[in-house]
């Protein structure tokens, strides 16, 4: 078990305490019936904590020594509880050492005083109400059975990719025409491709029929002929 520590929540410097009558109704304590002009002792609040039970000490405030305390499980309870006529005064149960108990009364001069004392007490059981929680959930989730997302042995499991079905372990099926994809265009009926025209006679003649050269003149003849002979006698 973890070591528990004494942490201390709120200190207030001046605080009276005073001899309240019984509770003479279920309508709670009022401050107004007791002698608030003459308390029955002056001194120093501590509020502290250990573990998820809080204390109130009532201390000399010179020497610090202990007067009275009050053990508190819970708030608000009997333990602590506020007047109906005022804000600055509350009713403790004080406990000794030996389990005996009293109710007294206890006022703050300063209404602010009253405030924090209040507020430190509140934000503790707040954590021990969060605390408790926390560890409710994680014993639940201890004693939940674990849930198993692995493969049992044999066990397959199907994808769905697009319009593609597949195994695990399987060969794929093969895409359906039209699909999707580059597709080719169907035939022509009948099976077969048609041939390519044939060119009729009298095109090919056209086509292969070739210009002969423009024949020359005599005038021509002769003119190449003087040249040729006139390069003879130059060499």
């Amino acid at each position: 078990m973890a070591l528990e520590y004494e942490s201390v929540l709120c200190v207030k410097p001046d605080v009276n305490v005073y001899r309240i009558p019984p509770r003479s109704s279920n309508r709670g304590y009022r401050a107004s019936d007791w002698k608030l002009d003459h308390p029955d002792w002056t001194g120093r609040l501590r509020v502290t904590s250990k573990g998820k039970t809080a204390y109130i000490k009532l201390e000399d405030k010179v020497s610090g020594e202990l007067f009275a305390q009050a053990p508190i499980d819970q708030y608000p309870g009997i333990a602590v509880e506020t007047v109906t006529d005022s804000s600055r005064y509350f009713v403790i149960r004080i406990q000794n050492g030996t389990g005996r108990s009293a109710f007294i009364g206890i006022g703050f001069v300063d209404r602010g005083d009253a405030f924090d004392f209040n507020v430190s007490l509140q934000d503790h059981f707040k954590w021990v109400k969060q605390e408790t929680e926390i560890s409710k959930e994680s014993q639940e989730a201890d004693t939940r059975p674990k849930l198993d997302l692995g493969f049992k042995e044999g066990q397959t499991i199907k994808l769905n990719i697009g319009n593609m079905a597949t195994k695990k372990g399987g060969a794929a099926k093969p895409r359906a025409p039209g699909s999707g994809g580059l597709s080719l265009l169907p035939p022509p009926p009948g099976g077969k491709i048609a041939a390519p025209p044939v060119p009729s006679p009298s095109s090919s003649a056209a086509a292969n029929h070739v210009t002969p050269a423009p024949a020359q003149n005599s005038s021509s003849s002769s003119r190449a002929a003087t040249f040729s002979h006139l390069i003879s006698f130059l060499w």
